[in-house]
């Protein structure tokens, strides 16, 4: 690490102007959560592996910026030589430069991996002593990163109605109208879920997203799609013709969004639509481009008259995240799949920690007896071999894709890093005497799923059943919420911590994001958390989004407990203010082990939902199960005692 700071502070020095500082994001050009490898950047100078940071170089400092699901993990990997920066508690990146930073200061950016409202907050914050973003020309990274990976050239791929819901058409039908109410000619759509969404595609360039990188441009003519060509098969070129999208080169999106902004941009050749029809069309709305200054990145919109620009939230974030009733329908099945591949699972982890470590087992509620030493490797059940198994009853799921992140198998103490990942080479060994906890998902191709668990193969302590109990508690009362429509999920996330609260507990993390139909595992714009993003979305019937509270005891344990929801009108005996009321309907069926409840703490309505879960999940899941596997879960989702 101190080899790498060396050499970008060396570039930073001989850059014109010379750089104060140096930013570098986590994101990519497209403003990713997720990152292929060769965009892990941030990562590689800092050795901070989460998937959400900022790094920030000076000439003397390094500092890196993270939230609270990264705080333990941030302060294992980063060496002497970072210092550790936390939201929420610390001083934010902008406000920490425009302090630390002296007067007339240059801030170094790779424009294309900071998106437009980043950059616009920094340089507000720096208009007090007069510091300036400085775009540089190449990423300065790339230049010391000798051993970059190469780019993959990973095929396109269709994604067909059957499993999309609707046509390409429709959605650019509807994508036009929205930019004729904002009188915009054009709209710039750079988030890679949101190309893919649109354009009925997907792809492998991103682990565990099934996307492509592309940019797309959408006028009220012409539709244009920007992929590294070599990835396009002459069945993608077809589906795009037929849908009149233009299929271009990825750097060409550069260029052509300055001749969009002077309204030059034209299909090549322009075949139905004569030249005349695209001026009067372009007359008619006013010249706007419509930009999501979350999404776009900075090196695009620099290249667009200001003026001339409608900064607001892209139109597909909603289109997207509103389910349609093939969507629905699909991510009801695959978490049907999904769930009989957890309690598979499930029932072959009771088996293997009985067998090879003397544990009591998934239902017993005594000490482990004769934990047995391992003479075999073999034998030896890691974290890691413990979620490769996982993946493989997965696996053998129809439609299945792959993981939707990498899974988060935790023992004990890793448990209470909120997003664990093992490694191979250095995870624990399973401990029947410790809380397991394991946080997964997959890609299946009519739905993505996310769930978590929480288990104990010993006896869990009075404390530990506390806290897993108040968790419960809290995911039933979100689950069960309802709520007028029009509500955001800033104002559901306290229901989910109020029976932590009363004991004093909490956790650093959101309570609920998005999920996708066979796209990201988080998706937005809406969120059920106490950040400031979760206001501004409203909640809204068809969405989906996840329930999952935890608590986390650095160096003890973690525990999370997560369904996916739907979200409903409810049936509500009035109707106050005729705003019509939502609900959430649960689509996860795994069960919530009952050695680990302690019942003298849920009430009469409490114990009735788990009750009434678990016999829906033996129902539900009863047809993909085996004889033994059936047997296990019923024991599993016997009623609690009222």
């Amino acid at each position: 690490m101190a080899d790498i700071l060396a050499a970008l502070r060396s570039l930073m020095a001989s850059h014109s102007p010379p750089l104060d500082a140096l930013a570098v994001p986590s994101e990519d050009y497209h403003q990713s959560e997720y990152v292929s490898a060769r965009d892990k950047r941030r990562a590689f100078v800092s050795g901070f592996t989460g998937s959400a940071g900022l790094a920030l170089i000076t000439m003397n400092e390094a500092r890196l910026w993270t939230d609270g699901r990264y705080f333990l993990q941030a302060s294992q990997e980063l060496s002497d030589q970072w210092k550790l920066m936390r939201l929420g508690e610390d001083p934010g990146v902008d406000i920490w430069m425009a302090d630390n930073l002296p007067n007339n200061a240059a801030v170094g950016i790779d424009p294309w991996c900071i998106s437009v409202d980043t950059a616009q907050r920094w340089e507000r914050a720096f208009t007090k002593k007069r510091q300036k973003l400085v775009q540089t020309s190449t990423n300065l990274v790339d230049e010391v990163w000798k051993n970059r990976p190469p780019a993959e050239t990973n095929p396109v791929i269709i994604q067909p109605v059957e499993f999309a819901g609707r046509s390409v058409a429709d959605k650019l039908e509807d994508l036009r109208e929205r930019l004729m109410q904002e009188k915009a000619q054009g709209i710039i759509i750079t988030a890679l879920d949101e190309v893919a969404w649109l354009y009925n595609v997907r792809g492998t360039d991103v682990s565990y997203c099934p996307v492509v990188h592309a940019f797309a441009i959408v006028t009220s003519k012409s539709a244009f799609f920007y992929v590294d060509k070599k990835k396009v098969s002459s069945e993608v070129n077809s589906h795009m013709e037929e849908n009149g999208i233009e299929v271009r080169e990825y750097g060409e999106v550069s260029s052509d969004v300055a001749l969009l902004a002077s309204n030059q941009l034209r299909p090549s050749p322009v075949t139905d639509i004569t030249e005349n029809d695209i001026n009067e069309e372009e007359e008619k709305t006013c010249g706007f481009i419509w930009v999501d200054p979350g999404s776009c990145c900075y090196a695009l919109y620099s290249k667009l008259d200001s003026d001339k620009v409608v900064l607001q939230q892209s139109p597909l974030a909603i289109a997207k995240a509103i389910k349609n009733p093939v969507e629905l329908d699909g991510l009801r099945k695959a978490h049907i799949r999904d769930g009989a591949a957890v309690v598979q699972y499930l029932v072959w982890l009771d088996k293997q920690m009985q067998e090879n470590y003397g544990a009591a087992g998934y239902f017993l509620e005594v000490e482990s007896k004769n934990k047995k030493q391992q003479s075999s490797e073999t034998m030896k059940l890691t974290e890691v071999s413990a979620s490769d198994k996982l993946e493989s009853f997965r696996a053998s799921k129809e439609h299945f894709r792959g993981l939707s992140f990498p899974t988060i198998s935790s023992v004990g103490p890793n448990a209470a890093i909120i997003h664990y990942s093992p490694d191979a080479e250095t995870c624990s060994e399973l401990d029947p005497d410790s809380i397991y906890l394991f946080d997964s998902g997959a890609q299946y191709q009519d739905g993505t799923t996310d769930i978590t668990r929480t288990v104990h193969f010993g006896k869990p302590s009075s404390h530990e059943k506390a806290c897993y109990t108040a968790v419960l508690k809290g995911h039933i009362s979100l689950g069960n919420a309802r709520f007028p429509s029009g509500t955001a999920g800033h104002t559901l996330d306290i229901l989910a911590r109020v029976p932590l609260w009363k004991d004093g507990l909490d956790y650093r993390h959101g309570t609920g994001h998005g999920i996708g139909s066979y796209l990201n595992v988080h998706e937005g714009p809406h969120l059920i958390s106490f950040r400031t993003p979760a206001r501004h979305v409203p909640l809204q019937a068809s969405m989906t989004v996840t329930d999952e509270p935890g608590y986390y005891e650095d160096g003890n344990f973690g525990i999370r407990l997560e369904n996916v929801l739907v979200i409903k009108e409810a049936d509500t005996k009035f109707n106050f203010g005729d705003k019509g009321y939502l609900a959430f309907e649960h689509i996860t069926w795994a069960p919530y082990q009952k050695k680990l409840i302690d019942q003298s703490l849920l009430t009469p309505e409490e114990i009735e939902w788990v009750n009434s879960y678990h016999s829906t999940c033996r129902d539900i899941l009863a047809p993909y199960l085996d004889e033994s596997e059936m047997a296990w879960l019923k024991r599993s989702t016997e009623p609690l005692s009222v």
